[in-house]
């Protein structure tokens, strides 16, 4: 009797892709039972220190917070909540896939991975939101860009995550798959694979496209302001420079999985779209890897880059520094990014304004 066709757990993912047949399946090589469990346990320890020193940081910090902080904090502690879980997995991949931790380990860590992704996705949509409003509409966006309006936004946020995730903590379950007990999901049927498609596209393809285009933006009004203003300050330079690499670890870290994911689906749905099952699960244990990482870099993404929760972690990590031993400007790159741009969107409207009743 042929074995029920599974996908093992590997990340944020639903069951798209039957396990190659045990005749097929490479054989198991240092990448997923020895590379696998020491890069999880670096994610683990620097992800977990790193973003629990960002929280503290921009929650104890004297003084008032800035509303991007808001989002930055939420980030951290939805990283941080998944970071926990990765012992887990740590051990799955140290014991060839086997799961030895129970049900409930199964199917609570999936649905915090699951949790994790949705939220993370959102919350960096809704800060790149923030930013194109504060630099784009400075004025039309303050009653908008209000505390408790972040605070509400990301009370959502996390409702929605913990509704979507709901289909993998029901659907997950041990599995035995070649005489081992694994963590994973039967066979999809049509109706799951089209609301794994449908999902996929609004919680993160559509996201992504928002987070590119604010920043596309923001970039490109940048570049207008160097080329009408001729100045090229440092802190101009280096807001763009922040924005990038933000982009670019974003995009990076969840791309890749994402798009083999797409092709999972599209293979299941679609009889005449056929690709090999193996390369789909190797694709998967590169990719997935790759996402678990994106929550360890965002704390170092924010301390090398940003002004402003560089001297706050260093005074959470050394309270008897004073401000002139770290820097003693209190004008991140981000606040002087939206001042410079502010007064660029204001004297464009007001030479607009003039040509036209000059035209008049």
């Amino acid at each position: 009797m042929e074995p029920e066709a599974t996908f093992t757990f590997l990340d944020y993912s639903y069951a798209t892709s039957p396990i190659p047949d045990r005749e097929d399946a490479p054989s198991q090589v240092p990448f997923t039972a020895v590379l696998l469990p020491i890069l999880y346990t670096v994610v683990f320890l620097t992800g977990v220190l790193g973003n629990l020193v960002l929280i503290g940081a921009l929650h104890f910090k004297r003084g008032s917070r800035r509303l991007i902080d808001i989002f930055i904090i939420n980030l951290a502690a939805s990283d941080f909540i998944f970071l926990i879980t990765l012992p887990l997995w740590v051990d799955k991949e140290a014991s060839l896939g086997l799961w030895r931790t129970g049900s409930f380990l199964c199917k609570g860590s999936s649905y915090l991975i699951s949790v994790n992704m949705h939220c993370s996705v959102f919350l960096l949509t809704c800060m790149s939101i923030d930013r194109y409003l504060a630099i784009m509409c400075p004025v039309a966006s303050r009653r908008f860009r209000r505390r408790d309006c972040a605070y509400g936004v990301c009370a959502i946020i996390w409702f929605i995550s913990c509704l979507l995730g709901l289909p993998t903590l029901l659907s997950r379950e041990l599995t035995l798959i070649d005489d081992k007990l694994q963590c994973a999901e039967k066979e999809a049927t049509s109706t799951k694979l089209t609301w794994a498609l449908v999902a996929l596209i609004f919680t993160f393809f559509a996201p992504l496209l928002s987070i590119v285009t604010c920043y596309c933006c923001i970039t490109r009004k940048l570049c207008a302001h160097y080329h009408r203003s001729g100045q090229h300050t440092r802190k101009l330079r280096k807001s763009i420079k922040i924005i990038s690499i933000v982009v670019i670890a974003f995009v990076c870290s969840w791309l890749p999985f994402n798009i083999f994911k797409l092709m999972a689906i599209v293979a299941k749905l679609q009889k005449g779209f056929y690709i090999s099952s193996a390369i789909l699960q190797l694709g998967m244990q590169v990719s997935g890897p790759l996402a678990f990482t994106n929550s360890c870099v965002n704390p170092f993404i924010y301390y090398i880059f940003d002004s402003y929760i560089h001297r706050a972690i260093v005074h959470c990590l050394c309270p008897c520094l004073k401000n002139s031993d770290v820097g003693s400007g209190t004008e991140t790159s981000e606040s002087h990014l939206t001042k410079a741009f502010s007064h660029f969107v204001h004297t464009e409207d007001f030479a607009r304004r003039r040509k036209r009743s000059v035209s008049l």
